[in-house]
């Protein structure tokens, strides 16, 4: 193993075992809603399953943005069915989030996924699985910071116009502190 990798696993350990758990009961790493983030390393920082169509996750609130509790180099966040339709998320430039929206339980589908500042937050992958699960990958900007809102946009089939938003992700992208 590399040193640096064994200073991030160290890292990582120290920060959440100083987070602890919100008020909520979820990880430091976790949106609102009862969809989840989770940032990857090479140990998981918690074993939370990914939420399906039967079995809900339970809500839990958003941590604040200090700088212990943005995800940083991969995260995800899947939304079912039932759960709220904005939820925040606050990650470090450069990483990838992976948005999973489940299949709808009314009559309009997933359609596209659009942001609001795509030279910060990046769409892009975009699939529509057969089942009616949607997939898109969102990369951050590697070097700056600021605020995307991510809209999913969904439509019945049958209906004349265009979809509308009903998702949506609020992504901050806070930058790493330097020390001079």
């Amino acid at each position: 193993m590399r040193w640096w990798a064994g200073a991030w696993l160290i890292a990582g350990t120290v920060v959440l075992a100083a987070c602890g758990t919100s008020t909520g009961g979820g990880a430091a790493g976790e949106v609102s809603g009862s969809g989840s983030a989770r940032p990857s390393s090479a140990a998981p920082t918690h074993a939370s399953a990914s939420p399906t169509r039967g079995n809900p996750s339970k809500s839990v609130t958003t941590p604040s943005a200090s700088a212990g509790s943005c995800a940083a180099g991969h995260a995800e966040v899947n939304v079912v069915p039932g759960d709220a339709v904005e939820q925040r998320l606050c990650v470090r430039p450069g990483t990838v989030v992976s948005l999973v929206l489940r299949p709808r339980t009314d009559d309009r589908r997933w359609t596209a996924v659009h942001s609001s500042a795509p030279a910060l937050v990046l769409p892009s992958g975009w699939r529509l699985d057969a089942d009616g699960t949607a997939h898109a990958s969102l990369r951050c900007a590697g070097t700056r910071g600021g605020r995307a809102e991510i809209t999913a946009l969904a439509k019945a089939p049958d209906v004349a116009g265009a979809a509308r938003g009903a998702f949506t992700l609020r992504v901050t992208v806070t930058p790493w502190t330097t020390q001079r």
